[in-house]
C-alpha cells in the first residue's frame, strides 16, 4: 500500500505533467477536449504571478495557464504546510496548535448511511485537550508516523468533551489494539476538481463549458448589456413575478426580478439584508418558470444548508448532494443518500443483494459448469444491482426542482454529465475562480452570483497564490469589469447605531434599517456608555504575544477581559450563553479564551458557559448573535495590526451583533490602520468610550 506522502507525490507529479502538456495534449486531432488554437501555448512557469491579476481576459489560454499555476501553488502549500507539521513539529507543539491528537484508542459504533464510525478517546476515557476538530473537517487517522505509513481518510462526525466520532469510507485494521493519532488534513478532491472545471471551461470540444464563457473571462465589448441580455433557456412562458413573496421587501423583489431576466446578475447583499432569503425566493420563481434543473451552490457546507433549509421552508423539491456527515442533522433526510435510502426500489435491491449472498454460500460447494454458472448468476446480480441503483439516483435528481451542493461538491460523480441551465451561487464572494467555475461548466446558461465582495474574500492558505490573485472572486472581477451589483439596502439585523458606521464607510451611506431601537433593545449586565445606543469600545493596555509557530497571536489582558464581560452579560438572566458570540482575528487567542471559559466553569453540557460560542472573524461570517464581544487582540509599540488592516474583516466584526456590540482593544496600535482609526473617532464622537469598563 502507497504510504499518503507517496501518493501525495504521485498526484503532484501526475498534476504538474498534466497542466505542462495541457496546450499540446488538447490540441491534438481527434481529442475529446481541445482547446482554442487561436491563442498561444504557454506553459504554467511562464506565467508571472507578478504581474497584477487582469480583470479581463483577452486570451483564454492566459486565464488557463494562471488559474492552473495559481491552484497547484495553493496544492503544494497546503500539502508542505501539512508535513512540515508532522515532520518538525514537536508532540507538544502539534497539542498546543490542536492540530493533531496522540495516543488515542479506538472502536467501532455502527454506520452512518453505509460507511462505518469509529470514535476516538483518550486512553484513560478522560477530556480531551483543546483542539480544533469539529464536524465536517477531514482527517488523517495512523498509528504514530503518517508520512512513513498507511493513512487512512475521514470525516468528523461530531464531538463531545471525551470523544470524536469519525465516519470513514474504510475501517482500520486491527482497531481495538494499540494507540491512534489523527491530524488535520488537506483537501485534494477540492483542487482537482477545480483542474478538471479549468480545462472544461477552456474546452472547445466538451461535454462541459458553458455558453458564457466569453461573458465570464469579460472578453466582449459591453459586458454590462450582454449581462442584462434574456438567457436562452427554454421553458414555461408565464413570468412568476406577481407571484414573487409579499414578504420580500422592494430592493429584494426588484434584484428577484431583474435577475429572472438577465443571463448573468451579481446580487449584492451586506450583512443583515436578507441575502440568502432573496437567493431562496429567486430560486423558487426559476423552479416555477420551468427553466431547470437548478444548481444551486455555496462554498461552505453551512451556507449550502442555508439554501436548502429555506427552499424545503417554502416548498421548492430540492435535493442535497455530497456527504451526509457534512449536512446539518435536521436537513440530512433531504440528501440523496438518505432519499435513495427510503427510495421503494430498495426492497428490490435488497432481495437481490441477499440472493447474492445465497449464491455466494453455495460456490465452495459447486465445481465445473455449476460454479461458472452460478458466478455469471452473481455477476449480472451485480450489473442488475447497479442498473436499479442509478435509476433510483436519476428519477430523484430528475424530479428534483433544484439540486444544492456546494461549489466544489457540484464537481461530484454522481451528477455523471448532467447540466444545469440555471446556476445560482450564494456567499459566491467567499469562492475563488476556479472553485466557483465547478458548477458553472455543468452547461450554465444563467448564472446568479450572490454575495457581498465588502465582507470577507475567499480563504487562501498559500500567500504566493493569494498575492497572484487566487483570493479574488469572480462576483468581484465581474464586479470592477463594469456589471453593475444590485444591492440590497434595508437590513434587520443591527441596531441602528451599530449599523451607522459600517454603512456610511462601507456602503456610501446606502443602507436603511428595518427594525427599530425599541425592537433591539439594549442588553442589561454592563453599564453602556451611553444607554440608548448599545456600542462600547473598552480600551485594554495589555500586550500581544506570538505563537510558538509564529502562525497567530494572544492577548491575556484581553481574553480577561472577555470572560469578566461575558459574566456581567450574563448575570441578569436578560442573555443566556446562545445569545453572545465571542469572536476574534486570532485563532491563538480562541485557543486562549476557550481555555479560560474552560477553566472559569467549562463550556460543555451542564456548564455554566454551556452554549457559548468562541471562534475567529473568519468563522463567523453570515452569523449572528444578540451581542457580540470582540477581542482585536494586537497590542505592540510598533503600531503593527496584521490582518486587522482588512477593512473587510473589520466589516464582518462589527455587524454580527444585533442588539449591542463590545470591542475590546488597544487603542494606540488600532490608531495606526486609517479604517481602525476612522471608527475610533466615530466612537470618540458619539462617547462610547468604556473607560468606566477598563479597570474592572
Amino acid at each position: 500500500m502507497i504510504g499518503f506522502r507517496g501518493l501525495i507525490i504521485i498526484q503532484f507529479n501526475q498534476y504538474y505533467h498534466l497542466v505542462s502538456d495541457i496546450g499540446n495534449t488538447m490540441a491534438r486531432k481527434g481529442s475529446v477536449r481541445r482547446m482554442d488554437n487561436s491563442v498561444p501555448k504557454r506553459g504554467p512557469d511562464t506565467i508571472s504571478l507578478s504581474d497584477d491579476m487582469p480583470i479581463a481576459w483577452q486570451k483564454s489560454q492566459e486565464h488557463f495557464t494562471r488559474f492552473t499555476k495559481l491552484i497547484k501553488i495553493e496544492l503544494d502549500d497546503e500539502t508542505a504546510l501539512v508535513e512540515e507539521r508532522w515532520k518538525k513539529w514537536t508532540k507538544q507543539k502539534l497539542l498546543a496548535a490542536g492540530l493533531t491528537l496522540f495516543d488515542l484508542t479506538c472502536r467501532s459504533q455502527g454506520r452512518f448511511y453505509g460507511d462505518p464510525i469509529i470514535v476516538f478517546e483518550q486512553s484513560d476515557r478522560n477530556r480531551m485537550p483543546q483542539h480544533r476538530f469539529s464536524h465536517g473537517d477531514i482527517v488523517l487517522i495512523s498509528r504514530t508516523r503518517p508520512w512513513g505509513e498507511k493513512v487512512y481518510e475521514g470525516i468528523v462526525l461530531d464531538r463531545g468533551p471525551t470523544r470524536i466520532r469519525v465516519v470513514v469510507n474504510e475501517k482500520p485494521r486491527d482497531l481495538k489494539k494499540g494507540r491512534w493519532r489523527i491530524d488535520k488534513g488537506a483537501n485534494r478532491i477540492a483542487h482537482d476538481r477545480m483542474h478538471e472545471a479549468l480545462i472544461d471551461f477552456h474546452s472547445t470540444e466538451s461535454n462541459g463549458g458553458t455558453p458564457l464563457r466569453d461573458l465570464i473571462l469579460a472578453s466582449l465589448h459591453d459586458i454590462a448589456n450582454s449581462a442584462a441580455r434574456t438567457p436562452e433557456i427554454s421553458g414555461k412562458t408565464q413570468s412568476g413575478i406577481s407571484q414573487i413573496d409579499v414578504r420580500l421587501n422592494d430592493s429584494q423583489k426588484a434584484a428577484v426580478e431583474q435577475s429572472l431576466d438577465s443571463r448573468l446578475s451579481l446580487i449584492q447583499g451586506p450583512p443583515g439584508t436578507g441575502k440568502t432569503f432573496t437567493a431562496v425566493h429567486l430560486l423558487k420563481q426559476l423552479a416555477q418558470l420551468g427553466r431547470g434543473p437548478i444548481l444551486a451552490c455555496a462554498e461552505s457546507n453551512v451556507a449550502v444548508d442555508n439554501l436548502l433549509e429555506g427552499l424545503v421552508d417554502i416548498g421548492v423539491n430540492a435535493v442535497r448532494i455530497g456527504k451526509p456527515v457534512k449536512v446539518r442533522e435536521s436537513l440530512r433526510t433531504n440528501t440523496l443518500d438518505a432519499l435513495v435510502d427510503q427510495h421503494p426500489l430498495q426492497d428490490e435491491i435488497a432481495y437481490i443483494k441477499s440472493q447474492n449472498e445465497d449464491l455466494r454460500k453455495q460456490l465452495n460447494s459447486l465445481k465445473g459448469k455449476e460454479k461458472g454458472l452460478t458466478h455469471r448468476d452473481i455477476k449480472n446480480n451485480f450489473k442488475e444491482i447497479r442498473r436499479l441503483e442509478d435509476n433510483v439516483i436519476a428519477s430523484l435528481l430528475d424530479s428534483a426542482e433544484v439540486v444544492c451542493a456546494t461549489t466544489i461538491g457540484a464537481g461530484h460523480h454522481v451528477l455523471g454529465n448532467r447540466k444545469f441551465p440555471i446556476v445560482l451561487i450564494d456567499e459566491a464572494t467567499q469562492a475563488s475562480e476556479p472553485s466557483a467555475l465547478v458548477p458553472i461548466v455543468r452547461g450554465c446558461r444563467q448564472l446568479i452570483l450572490v454575495g457581498d465582495h465588502k465582507q470577507l474574500p475567499p480563504t487562501v492558505i498559500s500567500e504566493q497564490a493569494e498575492q497572484g490573485g487566487l483570493n479574488q472572486s469572480l462576483f468581484e472581477r465581474l464586479n470592477k469589469c463594469g456589471i453593475p451589483a444590485h444591492m440590497l439596502t434595508t437590513q434587520y439585523r443591527m441596531h441602528p447605531v451599530i449599523r451607522e458606521f459600517p454603512s456610511a464607510r462601507f456602503y456610501e451611506n446606502r443602507l436603511e434599517d428595518g427594525c427599530s431601537p425599541q425592537q433591539r433593545p439594549t442588553p442589561a449586565g454592563i453599564i453602556w456608555p451611553d444607554w440608548d445606543n448599545p456600542m462600547a469600545f473598552i480600551p485594554v493596555e495589555g500586550s500581544e504575544l506570538q505563537d510558538e509557530d509564529g502562525s497567530s497571536r494572544s492577548n491575556y489582558a484581553e481574553a480577561a477581559k472577555v470572560l469578566t464581560v461575558v459574566k456581567n452579560l450574563l448575570s441578569p438572566g436578560d442573555l443566556t450563553t446562545t445569545d453572545i458570540g465571542v469572536i476574534t482575528p486570532y485563532n491563538g487567542q480562541v485557543r486562549v479564551l476557550s481555555d479560560l471559559f474552560q477553566e472559569a466553569g467549562g463550556r460543555d453540557r451542564g456548564d455554566p458557559f454551556y452554549g457559548l460560542e468562541i471562534k475567529s472573524v473568519d468563522g463567523y461570517q453570515g452569523r449572528e448573535k444578540e451581542v457580540i464581544v470582540f477581542s482585536a487582540v494586537r497590542a505592540n509599540d510598533n503600531g503593527e495590526v496584521g490582518f486587522l488592516s482588512d477593512r473587510r474583516r473589520l466589516n464582518v466584526a462589527l455587524t454580527r451583533a444585533r442588539r449591542g456590540l463590545i470591542i475590546i482593544g488597544h487603542p494606540k496600535t488600532l490608531r495606526h490602520d486609517n479604517t481602525w482609526k476612522s471608527w475610533l473617532e466615530w466612537v470618540d464622537e458619539r462617547n462610547l468610550f468604556a473607560w468606566h469598563l477598563s479597570q474592572d
